[in-house]
């Protein structure tokens, strides 16, 4: 047997992707989120594409050993260090104070257009998971509604639901938790877990 060779595989299974393990709904919610992704990705313009590569480059250690290359370079020029090669901008080397200038403005540029892009991903995300949770929560208010009345026809009631389990029974009003918890948080007060 091979190192590293799976013993439950035969050869006949060799060479092909293993099979998930994960429950078909999960793989169904992993290909939904990456189907979202990619028509984001897809969306995007070619301006959004090319700051994405010049902030994925410039973001290297390799990046920066060149950009330390090029001004060491420049210096070394500048200063007549370099036998043959006349100096073009002697010190205080105002062209390449210039240029780097210019860099660090565009790349600025660069960058704050791929954080704003990151906020509204990280925006909508928020948004989606909020709408999830708030699914869930219906689900289980009606499951401890269910189980309410279940309980009541067994005339098991009263040893199954307590006033906390009636309270949760209820639904639950996402406009005022919201309203209270901006109300504490404008007054420094920390919400009660």
């Amino acid at each position: 047997m091979r190192r590293g060779a799976d013993p439950g595989r035969n050869d006949a299974t060799a060479g092909t992707a293993p099979k998930s393990v994960a429950p078909k709904s999960v793989i169904n919610n992993i290909d939904a989120i990456v189907g979202a992704e990619e028509a984001l990705t897809a969306s995007r313009g070619r301006g959004e594409r090319l700051g994405d590569a010049v902030t994925a480059t410039a973001a290297t250690p390799a990046f920066l050993v060149a950009q330390m290359a090029a001004v060491l370079g420049w210096v070394a020029v500048n200063a007549g260090l370099v036998p043959g090669v006349p100096a073009f901008d002697p010190f205080p080397y105002s062209l390449g104070g210039a240029l780097l200038s210019l860099e660090g403005v565009l790349l600025a540029c660069f960058v704050l257009t791929k954080q704003a892009h990151e906020g509204r991903l990280s925006e909508r995300r928020s948004h989606l998971n909020l709408q999830a949770n708030l699914v869930v929560e219906q689900e289980v208010t009606k499951l401890i509604q269910m189980m309410h009345r279940t309980s009541a026809v067994e005339g098991t009631e009263a040893s199954v639901v307590d006033a906390e389990a009636r309270e949760l029974g209820r639904v639950t009003a996402v406009g005022e938790l919201a309203q209270e918890l901006d109300r504490r948080l404008g007054q420094g007060e920390r919400p009660r877990a």
